[in-house]
This record gives structure tokens, C-alpha cells and sequence, in this order.
């Protein structure tokens, strides 16, 4: 467990499921997560916090893009659910305010799902992966990724598969085909709704 989150979950609306993407860098989470996010409105997602910079063509939303001293002002603020250096920045998980009725999407990596599950028992933990590591290079490489970026998150990949085998209740699917991905987490989030 990381020092580097809340002690006690805070409070989320009656009736709110929290859902927890997990999985290396390259596999996949952001494109499933932006499909899920278009087929289900009951779904809100919790949109991390980096100082990293932007990749080329990534979207600006995709992460709150943020300095260093922004990141730890906010932490030091008790603003983020849990938080961790990755690599060589930061990136965190602010503390969630989903609306009523709505079910909060976390897409995160191996050590924040670790904590966000500690702070959220209840909570629907997914590991994606992609069917090997030379997929995920290619993805890597197609997003953009410098060739040292590619070097240490296939190394890190390996650690978070390892990680993820200790996380309690955790589902893992290997992300060889959008659709039938994002089909198969629909029905995993829609039998965790009905549980």
C-alpha cells in the first residue's frame, strides 16, 4: 500500500459503483475506456492528474495536465484519492465527485488500483493487458511514445502484471479486440450494478 493515499474513502453519492480499469501503458485502457464512456451515460470518469507532458496527438482532456507544483499543492491539499510517482513524473487520482446516479470510472494503473480497491472494497477491479508485449510495443510506437518511453514502460509492464495478480477480486482480460473487450466489460459492470 502506497503512503501516498487517503486513509478512509471519502463519501460517494447513494447507489454509486466504482469501476476500476487497470493495466500497463499501451494496452489499450484509454480507447476502451472512451467506448465504454460512449455506450453507457450512467458511467463518469474520473480523469487522472499528470505532470507529464502531452504526448504528440493525445488528446488534451485525456489527462488534467499539470507542473509539479500544481501536483503537489493538491496533494498536499488531501485532493487526490491516491497518488504515486510513475516512471519519471507524477500522476494521481483526484478525489471523485460523480453526480448522482452516475457510476465513477477509474483508469489507472496497477498501484492506484491497489489503493483505490483498499479504499472501495466493493470495488468492480478490471486488468487489461494486450495479448503480448510486441502488440503493446507497436501500440506504443503507434501513439507516439520516444523510444526510451517504450523501453521502460514494456520493462514496467511486466512488474504490473506481477502487481495485479495480488489485487483481491480482480478480472483480467487481454485486450486482443476492441469490441469484444468493451462488450465483455459492459457485462461485468452490468452484473457488479445487479450484485
Amino acid at each position: 500500500m502506497s503512503a501516498n493515499a487517503l486513509e478512509t474513502a471519502p463519501p460517494l453519492p447513494e447507489g454509486t459503483s466504482v469501476i476500476v480499469i487497470a493495466g500497463p501503458g499501451g494496452v489499450g485502457k484509454g480507447t476502451i475506456v472512451a467506448e465504454l464512456m460512449a455506450r453507457d451515460p450512467r458511467l463518469w470518469l474520473s480523469r487522472s492528474w499528470t505532470t507529464r507532458s502531452r504526448r504528440p496527438g493525445e488528446s488534451p482532456d485525456a489527462y488534467h495536465f499539470v507542473d509539479a507544483e500544481e501536483f503537489a499543492a493538491h496533494a498536499a491539499a488531501d485532493g487526490f484519492l491516491e497518488w504515486a510517482p510513475f516512471l519519471d513524473y507524477f500522476q494521481g487520482s483526484p478525489v471523485p465527485e460523480p453526480p448522482p446516479g452516475r457510476d465513477v470510472v477509474f483508469e489507472i494503473d496497477v498501484q492506484g488500483a491497489a489503493n483505490v480497491s483498499r479504499l472501495y472494497p466493493d470495488a468492480l477491479v478490471v486488468f487489461v493487458d494486450a495479448p503480448d508485449r510486441a502488440t503493446q510495443e507497436a501500440r506504443l510506437r503507434g501513439r507516439g511514445d520516444s523510444e526510451e518511453r517504450i523501453r521502460q514502460r514494456l520493462a514496467k509492464a511486466e512488474e504490473e502484471v506481477r502487481a495485479a495478480s495480488d489485487l483481491h477480486g480482480v478480472v483480467h482480460l487481454v485486450n486482443d479486440d476492441l469490441e469484444r473487450t468493451v462488450d465483455r466489460l459492459e457485462q461485468l459492470i452490468s452484473a457488479h450494478r445487479e450484485g
